[in-house]
Order: structure tokens, then sequence, then C-alpha cells
């Protein structure tokens, strides 16, 4: 294990070869990356054929989150998904599209789900709201319950 800001130190074309692999992990931490994108091109390249990327990240559509937008409660907190050092929102639809557009195709993904009270109010409204807007209303809830996704992707 290697504790490190892994943006400054996939910069390192010294560093960054020491750290090849068959399989990079990326527990909660994507989000904090200024720039994810870059740092998942270079894992790419650090990664032996038919490797893996491991990652766990905030659902941004979450039920509580789309909530809290709708009455303008959009703050930040110590920790969960409005916690303050989030640089990086994604939806599930944008996590496929990040690992995709850095070279990977995605494996597998598995929603972290933490049922609620107030959660069945909050998906008939969102799939309401779906509907009326011309989308497809129980995708909305689909991707609206995960708290989290579990990805694994492979190098292509």
């Amino acid at each position: 294990m290697l504790v490190a800001d892994v943006e400054q130190l996939l910069e390192d074309p010294q560093q960054a070869e020491r750290l090849r692999s068959d399989c990079w992990i990326f527990g909660d931490s994507l989000e904090h990356l200024r720039d994810p994108w870059r740092v998942l091109r270079r894992v790419h390249g650090l990664l032996s054929p038919g490797g893996t990327v491991c990652a766990c990240i905030p659902n941004a559509q979450h039920w509580s989150l789309q909530a809290r937008l709708c009455l303008g409660q959009f703050v930040y907190e110590e920790s969960g998904l409005l916690d303050r050092t989030h640089l990086r929102w994604f939806t599930p639809s944008t996590m496929v599209a990040l690992f995709e557009d850095t070279g990977f195709r995605i494996l597998s993904s598995q929603p972290r789900l933490f049922p609620h009270p107030a959660e069945q109010p909050v998906l008939d409204q969102i799939r309401a709201f779906a509907s009326r807007l011309g989308g497809d209303p129980e995708q909305a809830v689909r991707d609206a319950r995960p708290l989290q996704l579990v990805i694994r992707a492979e190098r292509c």
C-alpha cells in the first residue's frame, strides 16, 4: 500500500511506472479528485491486459439529494453525499461514461441500497416528474435508489 496524492504521483513517469498492477481500487475517492478522467487514463496505461479497476462512487442522483435540491437545501456536510470535500459529482449514467471515456468496459455495477421510511414518497414524485419530462419513470427510480455504486471495469 502507498499513501500519496494519486494525481501528483501519476504525473511523475518514474513513480507511475512503479505502479503497474492488475487491479486498482478507488474506494470513495474518485469524487475527491480534480481530474478523475486523467487519473483513470493514466491508470489504464499502468494496468496489465485484462486488468481491472474497482470503484465505489456516491450517486448524485440519489432520491435524498433530489429532494434536498428541490427544497434548495444543497448544504455541504462533514460526510455523506454532500461531503464538503467532494469536487466531482456523478450519476449512474455519468459513472458509466467516466469509465468508457477513459478506455474501460464496465463488467459490473452493484448498487448500495439503504432503505429509508421517507424514500417511497420521494420516489413516487421522481417517477411522476420523469414521466412529465418524457423520461423513463422506472429508470429514474432505479437510478435514484442507490446511495453509491460499486463498479468493476476492465481495461479495453
